[in-house]
């Protein structure tokens, strides 16, 4: 599916998830790097070695899902977007996801924007909890929003209307 239409198919995205034994933890990488690519800026950002050191270039992400605790580094540093961190634990009826978000205008904290799910559809209103910029200027921006728990395997985007809420 992912070559015809750009989209990752849901295996592809269960294979991408921690159990839901480590879910229930709290926060953790979710890598959705489907394709072998010459890049590797996730594994050499880990500081804690949750992602394993690449023997190739171009090998997959590996992530030791037990030493992650979803600290976001690889999140800013991986330039295909392909990373996310999730908070199952966020509340009882609420997961937390902390995504890059490359759009203007960023959304403001505090305002409900739509949740897209793969397809770029909309599926639910999310509330903005923190909006965080990076200290190296050319870091794509970090918006966390908490999304039922429902849309869990989902949500994988956001969309924010022109004025921002």
């Amino acid at each position: 599916m992912l070559e015809k239409t750009g989209v990752a198919s849901e295996e592809q995205v269960a294979k991408s998830f921690p159990s839901m034994e480590r879910l229930e933890k709290g926060p953790v990488a979710v890598i959705e790097c489907f394709q072998r690519i010459p890049c590797n800026p996730c594994a050499t950002s880990c500081k804690r070695g949750a992602i394993a050191p690449f023997v190739d270039i171009n090998d997959l992400p590996n992530l030791n899902d037990q030493k992650c605790n979803g600290c976001s580094l690889c999140v800013f540093n991986c330039p295909g977007l392909a990373i996310m961190v999730v908070d199952y634990t966020y509340s009882e009826t609420q997961v937390s996801f902390k995504i890059p978000y490359e759009f203007l205008p960023l959304p403001i904290e505090g305002s409900v924007v739509t949740g897209l799910d793969r397809n770029g559809d909309g599926i639910c209103n999310c509330h903005v909890l923190k909006v965080t910029n990076s200290k190296i200027m050319d870091r794509t921006p970090l918006v966390t929003v908490a999304v039922d728990k429902k849309h869990l395997m989902t949500f994988r985007n956001i969309k924010v209307v022109q004025d921002g809420r």
